[in-house]
């Protein structure tokens, strides 16, 4: 289809649109963009929706069904899960909302993760870490509280130095082979880790990870901008990231201090206030709160923009309890386009944190 042609479909479109919710809806996944999850053929938005911290915690049913249902107009089509995500409600949570919105199963991408288990103090030994048994027996828990047939993605959502490399890549590909998973991925492994899974795939002739979900923002860079840059040109993998505004830090909102319902003032997670609330991290926040008031776009935006335009990112994972903030962190999308390699030298000038080979 040649520009001409496209333009004037969208302008045909818009004039429909009105009154015709479904015209609006092919709309918004126009305007949505997808990439390929690394060498594979499956298409991710470049956003999509989370539940750590904030289902069953802070959304509730009703809260969830009109996020979701925000995220899936829009042309998201990824939704991310934990078996430790509240301790196995928040998978309950999005299945009781799967099952009433009755999407399409074939349009939308759906996830967990195993390794912490979701007994919390209770868990005995077999019930956290990446053996075979907790693998599958953690993957069948998962299928149930979220009332799916097959996960589309599976992360081992730590590295487990206990178990055999071995053994964790022959069980991802049997739960493959049973239907139960598509893909399987790591989250937080380190690159030596992630080739290490490679290896023993090809020594077996095994399918090994096809994606990896680690933390990237402003101010956590590392793994994305130097330890996985040979996992991406060998393994080809994705990468499905996630606190792009690092706990609502890059938000601005906690520049004088903890509001009260904020992420950072949920009992239990203080260590995300240490680790993210200080002085000279505020500052540089306040700087790029300006630049981002010259560019006339939220903060929140530009922060999840600068991921997105890592070309190694595959998609974004939003964590927005309200529905101001998923329409705002939406917004990032047309942000993308603004990052021009002068603004992105303005924020490297704020940040000064960029990591950098050390070829000494």
């Amino acid at each position: 289809m040649d520009i001409a042609v496209n333009c004037n479909m969208l302008s045909t479109l818009e004039r429909l649109k009105f009154g015709h919710p479904f015209i609006l809806l092919i709309i918004n996944f126009l305007a949505m963009d997808y990439r390929n999850m690394g060498h594979t053929g499956l298409q991710l938005s470049v956003v999509s929706y989370g539940s750590w911290v904030t289902f069953h915690k802070q959304v509730d049913d009703s809260l969830a069904d009109e996020l979701m249902g925000i995220a899936y107009d829009n042309g998201i089509n990824f939704f991310d899960n934990a078996e430790v995500y509240a301790l196995g409600e928040s998978e309950k949570l999005m299945g009781r909302v799967l099952k009433r919105k009755n999407w399409e199963r074939s349009s939308y991408i759906v996830s967990s993760k195993a390794y912490f288990g979701w007994r919390g103090k209770n868990n005995k030994p077999n019930q956290t870490g990446l053996s075979r048994k907790h693998l599958v027996e953690a993957c069948n828990e998962a299928l149930q509280r979220l009332q799916v047939e097959y996960l589309d993605l599976y992360f081992c959502h730590r590295p487990d130095t206990t178990v055999p490399i071995e053994e964790v890549v022959w069980t991802m590909n049997h739960l493959i082979q049973q239907g139960k998973i598509l893909y399987w991925g790591t989250s937080q492994w380190s690159g030596a880790e992630i080739m290490e899974a490679h290896r023993a795939a090809q020594q077996y002739k095994l399918i090994g990870p096809a994606v990896e979900q680690p933390q990237y923002n402003m101010f956590e860079r590392f793994k994305m901008e130097q330890d996985y840059l040979p996992v991406f040109q060998n393994a080809g993998m994705g990468t499905t990231i996630w606190s792009p505004l690092a706990a609502g830090f890059l938000t601005g909102k906690y520049n004088d201090g903890i509001p009260a319902g904020s992420r950072l003032a949920i009992e239990g997670f203080g260590w995300l206030k240490e680790r993210w609330v200080q002085d000279d991290k505020i500052e540089k926040v306040k700087k790029l709160g300006e630049l981002a008031k010259k560019m006339n776009v939220p903060l929140a935006s530009l922060a999840i923009a600068w991921t997105i335009h890592n070309p190694n990112v595959t998609t974004t994972i939003l964590g927005a309890t309200k529905k101001q903030q998923l329409e705002e962190n939406l917004k990032a999308l047309d942000v993308v386009s603004l990052l021009t390699p002068e603004i992105i030298e303005k924020i490297e000038k704020i940040l000064q944190n960029k990591p950098e080979l050390d070829l000494a």
